[in-house]
């Protein structure tokens, strides 16, 4: 494969025509699009950590008003302090992120494989508020930070998003045991708005293992690696740039374990009741909008609230409900494809059952998407037949599909496409679906098997596109924006 020398021209060409594709099944899409080798390697070195004079700054950028509230959306990897990395960091953090993924898959196939509990809630929400809150700082975890206020008046702090949980929760002083975190641990004797909540109130029996001490509701989180939160349940003010949101039910974290570093907490943004979008309710009409920006960029994403975030021109596609999961949010997924070429896998293997197996989950906690063995294997040998003049590498960590492209500027690759039900097609930019495993030119299929019947569509693959819930009326949609 011959190196490109005409990039800009030929990468803007890519770009419109992966843009264009997510459309219609009667829509044509390119076969092949170049990955541009040398601009991702150079991504790899580690970014610019964000320093305390940034803090102020991603602060102001929010906006609100037109019937949304909008926030500024980095990858964790931005609050990195460690400034003695040496030249093999991106393949180092990239074995970490690879090993806390595996037990974030783990976890919620754990979460999904248990029997319902009262009211059709499932057992596995003691573990919510995200089994994933681990050590983000690294570069290339995978994971995406917006900045909030708590509080009256408001303290600035980092909060881990997560649609596959409901419920919102900030480390808080008295701090008996707590992780390190990039701001000030929120203090609520500081803030006028903050009222525990009581035994006997039904916020508190929404909340899975809850407890009782002297008449305040106390929670606590277990998760899969170890790692807890326990704490008081609380009624708090939430400040989105100059949009103020009063009694929000949150954890108010004292004991608090694991690896967690740089967010002060985590804000869920999942299906459920107690999740922020579900609090939020009539103010944002259950829709929300968000855009994770590329790894190894300087460039943010953002996180949208609101009717106002839905955009016109996405393709738009059923969310399913699972009432064994309702925090998850599922998709109709027909088929994959690669090269423009439908690979030859039964829709069967991506539906939901009636008893609330399997499906196809959009997780923005998960990094890689997995789909069950069967289909991942034939996807995957779909994709190797039309990459044979590529040369190979040896698999890494998860991956077992990889490639040997350094000293390349650009390489031509089939095209890779999810088929979702009722006719949408959507095309993932090259990025999405090869990604560097090191920085001297190793890249692999950024797919992974599952020995469930679960399938996860992860952060990697959803980088850059546009992606909108529209909870009221059970849609999601991609586009038409990049970021």
């Amino acid at each position: 494969m011959l190196a490109s020398q005409a990039l800009p021209i030929i990468l803007v060409a890519m770009l419109h025509l992966t843009l264009s594709s997510i459309a219609t099944s009667t829509t044509s899409y390119p076969d092949f699009q170049l990955l541009n080798v040398k601009q991702i390697l150079i991504g790899t070195k580690r970014p610019r950590p964000l320093q305390t004079s940034d803090y102020h700054e991603l602060s102001n950028v929010t906006e609100s008003g037109q019937g949304k509230m909008k926030l500024k959306l980095v990858h964790r990897d931005k609050l990195s302090s460690n400034s003695t990395a040496s030249s093999h960091d991106h393949s180092h953090h990239f074995h970490a992120r690879m090993q806390r993924d595996v037990k974030r898959v783990a976890s919620l196939v754990r979460r999904l494989s248990v029997g319902s509990r009262r009211d059709g809630e499932a057992a596995y929400e003691v573990n919510d508020f995200g089994s994933d809150v681990v050590s983000g700082m690294d570069q290339g975890s995978g994971e995406y930070f917006v900045r909030i206020g708590v509080g009256s008046p408001p303290r600035s702090q980092y909060m881990v998003i997560d649609s596959g949980s409901d419920i919102v929760w900030v480390q808080c002083q008295p701090c008996d045991q707590c992780y390190r975190q990039s701001d000030p641990v929120f203090d609520p004797a500081d803030s006028a708005s903050y009222s525990g909540v009581s035994c006997s109130s039904s916020v508190c029996d929404r909340i899975e293992n809850s407890g009782c001490h002297a008449g305040r509701c106390r929670y606590e989180v277990m998760y899969g690696d170890g790692s807890y939160t326990k704490g008081t349940l609380a009624l708090e003010t939430l400040t989105f740039g100059r949009t103020v949101v009063k009694n929000v039910a949150i954890g108010c974290g004292h004991i608090n374990r694991g690896m967690f570093i740089g967010a002060a907490g985590l804000l869920g943004i999942g299906g459920g009741s107690m999740s922020l979008v579900g609090q939020l309710g009539g103010q944002t009409g259950g829709a929300f909008s968000y855009c994770l920006v590329s790894r190894g960029t300087d460039a943010s994403g953002s996180l949208v609230f609101g009717r106002g975030a839905m955009p016109v021109g996405a393709a738009w596609v059923p969310l399913l409900r699972n009432p064994r999961a309702p925090s998850f949010y599922y998709v109709g997924l027909s088929g994959l494809g690669v090269g423009g070429i439908q690979v030859p896998i039964s829709e069967d293997t991506f539906r939901l059952t009636e008893l609330g197996y399997g499906g196809v989950v959009m997780d923005t906690g998960t990094a890689v998407t997995r789909f069950p063995t069967s289909a991942y294997n034939a996807f995957r040998d779909a994709f190797i037949a039309q990459t044979a003049n590529l040369p190979r590498a040896s698999g890494v960590s998860i991956f077992d599909t990889c490639y040997n492209l350094s000293g390349f500027v650009s390489v031509r690759v089939p095209t890779v496409s999810f088929y979702f039900s009722g006719g949408p097609i959507l095309t993932l930019p090259a990025r999405n679906f090869l990604i560097p495993v090191d920085d001297v030119g190793t890249f692999c299929f950024a797919f992974a098997s599952s020995a469930s019947g679960l399938s996860i569509i992860g952060n990697i693959q959803q980088e850059g596109i546009q992606i909108s819930f529209d909870g009221a009326n059970g849609f999601v949609g991609f586009g038409p924006n990049v970021c």
